[in-house]
């Protein structure tokens, strides 16, 4: 059973016993002393035990993982592997890893990375364990821990079945150290990993190691968000601010900005109800409020913002600043070409940082978002402008955070931001170790409801729910190793699964209770005379073919002769029931109608339930079907379904569209391609566009062998669709040659400036665009035969150059 303690019980009961010497060791070792909930989850480590550890951004989670790997090089060849979300995530424990414990130790894998993979403490990506796993690597052999940081990703619709994939599969032997954000259902995630993964005990935490102070800055007053009278503990909001609500932002005259006459004195103009961001950079540093993440949700908006504030004439360091931030941009940066600097906006960027002002966003070239970081965290850099992306894992603390707006575009419509990304964003709110307090800073707005905010602000938790499916990837090698049937056994213990389950159960309830209220009901209407749950049902036939007489309008004569019939039939019948008869009938029917009505919804609930009972074995099922069907699995000598030649290459391929990838090379659709096209037809396979920027079209299509590969292509994948839509799969997006062509060109050796104008893209993206491409091509190097492969080898060095190259070393 899952063991979820308070950390004030969990320190007790750590208290209680004496303290282990490994982990004496390793608090001496810290400088400083762990909170109850570190203590807590290492003395659960040292029990042999997993843990799930659900606490707030910052507060320290990550201690917990430092002393697994502590633990497992206490030992000659125990091996601890640290799987983060993002490549970048990954690069910065490597580093720190390093730092503690030697480059000999320790390893990194990334997809487009791979340094010392046989060290004892490898950090890596987890979609790499994953296929390690499926693969079942030598590299496993003596593997004691996994940390799965962020694992709160597991709700991430794209990748989130990865984390499943390797908590099922792990061995058992393996302790897991589960590092989430504060989660609403940390307790039902806590059993589930129970039921998959044996002992585990939950740690839930919600203090913030910095407390966090809310205010709203409505023109040049920073106002509490919550009443600071003594009543603030009850997320009571600000009287003030409420008054506020109701004027409309206007304050007294007192609060007004002076020095204005006319027109102005009353109300100011709509455009200065708001202060300027180089004014409010202004603001916090005069209260000793910086360094400040100023969180903007557009890219454009965060470019925008440095040179606003540059313009302005904002400058937040001293000389001797900026010559230490000149260094640190030319050493890290020392390897980019001269020619691309100017495309880069090389000179911009670096005027920024020196006035310790930057940008955070995944337009920006990897190699400058890390550079941003480095600053910031040197405390070289006061102000960066960020959308979300930064709230999630990089270690980037701010004394204060701002947020223009409550709201951001999802790529449809504006829509408010939700309480676990207002709980990610104020996170970065307060330094541990150098704050005594953090801030968060939202910016009034004509319209703002500071009930709302508060609201907003003080639930602190959402919910965590699996985004889990089952891929034909994952169905040959389940397959392969375990057997359908068995398979199908593995995939029902999904975390999607279990809270499908749960959700059963309270549908079965709910079906229990209504059940006992139609017995009620079925009581109340019977008859002496008769059946009259039979006279019920004439009844209502005839009511609602009376109801659809109403609509004669498009109905034939003959129509409404067969109905005019059927109506003196039911009519015939109806008079003749004996219950007709008695003289209860209209209490009896009363009765009957309410029976109906909750028949109908209990029936409802009940398919619900047939629907979620097993739901991803079936879909399982239908994946399974879909293989069958096109030949990646195959019946054996003993009746068992098995991979056969065609499925042992699909088990090596992984992505969104990892089956039309393995019919293109059964095919040898791609077996004309040069390496610059096959370069772009990979980067047609992956790239994902934004909904305004189309599929491509066939001016902007490299020219020679790729069209007839891409027609082709495009037909296996109208096919497969088919096939998936026929068997109740959801099918997939057409392939997008948006990029196809600059990918072509990069890989021929073009500029960057070129390359950059055909994509019509930041390089940040390009870059990520390119690794993906580079990703699929180091596949099809391994799996593909014949000229396919080695065309793949070759693509893979024409694309891995330049900005692409720098920004795939670690």
């Amino acid at each position: 059973m899952t063991q979820e303690l308070s950390p004030a019980e969990r320190y007790a009961a750590s208290r209680s016993r004496q303290s282990s010497p490994k982990l004496e060791t390793f608090r001496a070792g810290l400088g400083f002393e762990l909170d109850p909930f570190q203590l807590g989850a290492c003395t659960s480590l040292e029990q042999d035990r997993s843990v799930l550890v659900a606490a707030p951004t910052g507060a320290g989670k990550t201690i917990v993982a430092e002393f697994a790997v502590f633990l497992a090089m206490q030992s000659p060849t125990a091996k601890v592997f640290y799987t983060a979300p993002m490549k970048a995530l990954s690069n910065q424990k490597y580093q720190e890893f390093v730092a503690e414990y030697g480059w000999s130790e320790v390893g990194l894998l990334t997809g487009d990375t791979n340094v010392n993979s046989g060290a004892r403490i490898v950090v890596m990506t987890t979609e790499v364990l994953r296929n390690m796993l499926y693969a079942d690597s030598d590299l496993l052999k003596d593997l004691s821990f996994v940390v799965m940081d962020e694992v709160h990703y597991l709700a991430d619709r794209f990748r989130g079945a990865v984390w499943e994939e390797v908590i099922i599969h792990l061995p058992q032997s393996v302790r897991l150290v589960s590092l989430s954000a504060t989660v609403s259902n940390a307790e039902e995630f806590g059993d589930w990993l129970q039921a998959v993964r044996g002992d585990t005990d939950v740690i839930v935490s919600e203090e913030r190691p910095v407390p966090l102070d809310q205010h709203v800055l409505v023109r040049t007053k920073m106002l509490d968000l919550f009443d600071s009278s003594g009543l603030a503990a009850t997320h009571r909001v600000n009287p003030e601010l409420v008054r506020l609500a109701g004027s409309g932002g206007r304050g007294p005259a007192g609060s007004r900005r002076g020095g204005r006459s006319g027109r102005y004195r009353d109300k100011p103009p709509p455009d200065r109800m708001r202060m300027e961001r180089s004014e409010i950079v202004a603001l916090l540093d005069g209260k000793q409020l910086l360094p400040a993440i100023f969180f903007v949700f557009s890219r454009m908006g965060c470019d925008q913002a440095v040179r606003q504030v540059l313009r302005a004439g904002v400058r937040l360091t001293q000389a001797h600043e900026r010559e230490e931030i000149r260094q640190i941009v030319e050493d890290r940066c020392r390897t980019l070409l001269d020619e691309d600097l100017a495309v880069l906006g090389y000179w911009e960027w670096l005027e920024g940082l020196q006035r310790g002002v930057a940008a955070h966003h995944a337009g920006l070239l990897p190699a400058f978002k890390e550079v941003v970081e480095e600053l910031f965290q040197k405390k070289l850099v006061k102000v960066v402008f960020a959308t979300e992306t930064l709230a999630l894992g990089i270690n980037m603390p701010a004394r204060t955070v701002v947020l223009e707006k409550l709201e951001k575009f999802n790529g449809e419509a504006r829509v408010p931001i939700t309480p676990g990304e207002y709980t990610q964003i104020t996170g970065r709110a307060g330094r541990r170790g150098i704050d005594i307090e953090g801030h968060s800073l939202i910016q009034w707005h004509d319209g703002l409801d500071p009930q709302a905010v508060a609201s907003l602000a003080s639930r602190r938790s959402y919910p965590l729910n699996s985004s889990f499916r089952p891929t034909y990837n994952m169905a040959v090698n389940l397959i392969d190793q375990f057997g359908r049937e068995r398979t199908r056994d593995i995939l029902e213990s999904s975390f999607a699964q279990f809270q499908a389950d749960r959700a059963v159960v309270d549908l079965a309830r709910k079906v229990r209770q209504q059940q006992e209220s139609l017995a009620g009901y079925e009581e109340a209407m019977t008859c002496h005379r008769g059946d009259f749950r039979e006279y019920a049902a004439l009844r209502r036939t005839l009511t609602d073919l009376e109801r659809q007489g109403a609509r004669t309008d498009q109905q034939t004569r003959g129509e409404r002769d067969k109905r005019q019939h059927e109506l003196t039939e039911l009519r015939k019948q109806m008079k003749a029931h004996p219950c007709h008869g008695c003289a209860e009938r209209e209490q009896h029917a009363r009765w009957a109608e309410r029976w109906w009505r909750l028949k109908r919804e209990t029936d409802a609930l009940g398919q619900q339930i047939a629907s979620r009972t097993g739901a991803v074995a079936k879909t399982f099922d239908r994946v399974t079907d879909v293989l069958m069907e096109l030949g990646y699995l195959s019946v054996d000598e003993s009746g068992a379904v098995a991979t056969n030649v065609h499925g042992r290459t699909l088990k090596r391929i992984y992505g969104e569209r990892d089956l039309l990838v393995a019919e293109a090379l059964r095919r040898n659709v791609w077996s004309e391609l040069d390496a610059a096209g096959l370069a772009a037809m990979a980067c047609a396979i992956v790239y994902e566009p934004r909904r305004d920027d189309g599929l491509g079209s066939d001016r902007h299509l490299p020219r020679g062998a790729f069209r007839p590969a891409l027609e082709k292509t495009q037909d296996l994948w109208a096919r497969l669709d088919e096939i998936e839509r026929d068997n109740r799969l959801p099918g997939s997006e057409p392939i997008s040659t948006g990029l196809s062509l600059a990918m072509y060109k990069w890989a021929r050796g073009s500029g960057l400036s070129e390359v950059l104008e055909d994509a019509d893209m930041a390089a940040g993206d390009f870059v990520r665009w390119a690794k993906q491409t580079i990703d699929l091509l180091d596949q099809l190097s391994n799996v593909a035969q014949g000229s396919v492969g080695r065309t793949a080898r070759q693509a893979l060095d024409s694309v891995r150059r330049g900005i692409v190259a720098y920004s795939s070393v670690a």
